[in-house]
């Protein structure tokens, strides 16, 4: 049997497969972190509500968050991943969202937008602690 410099004869195809949070993880820290750094510089120049700061900090803050995700579902099974994934994505959408429509129209994105964001990503990060309990080795 010929062992190969890439792995041991024991690897095959579904332990190498890639995550789909994986990718989702770095696409979703890259938006993260390009409108994070971007709002920061227009609200230098275009913001007197300090809302566009705000923004930007929640989306850097959780841009390294994605790609830890993304790394871990790639690591371990665990089955809550995916939706702490998505109420935090949504739930940092909303929020930073509705805060730059406030900023540059002074008009929400619509009635509740940030604290329904708000809300969606402390559910995502509680998914996040309770997948704790479910860490499976891939």
């Amino acid at each position: 049997m010929q062992v190969s410099s890439q792995g041991s004869p024991s690897d095959n195809a579904a332990s190498q497969a890639t995550h789909p949070l994986f990718r989702a993880g770095m696409v979703a820290a890259g938006l993260c972190g390009a409108a994070g750094v971007a709002l920061a510089a227009l609200g230098t120049h275009m913001d007197a509500t300090g809302l566009m700061s705000v923004a930007s900090g929640m989306l850097l803050f959780h841009a390294p968050a994605f790609l830890g995700l993304g790394a871990l579902a790639q690591l371990r099974r665990v089955p809550l991943l995916p939706v702490a994934f998505v109420l935090l994505l949504a739930g940092v959408a909303l929020f930073s969202g509705d805060l730059v429509s406030r900023a540059l129209t002074a008009e929400r994105l619509f009635a509740m937008s940030a604290p329904t964001g708000g809300s969606l990503m402390i559910c995502g990060w509680l998914a996040v602690l309770l997948s704790a309990a479910f860490v499976r080795p891939r």
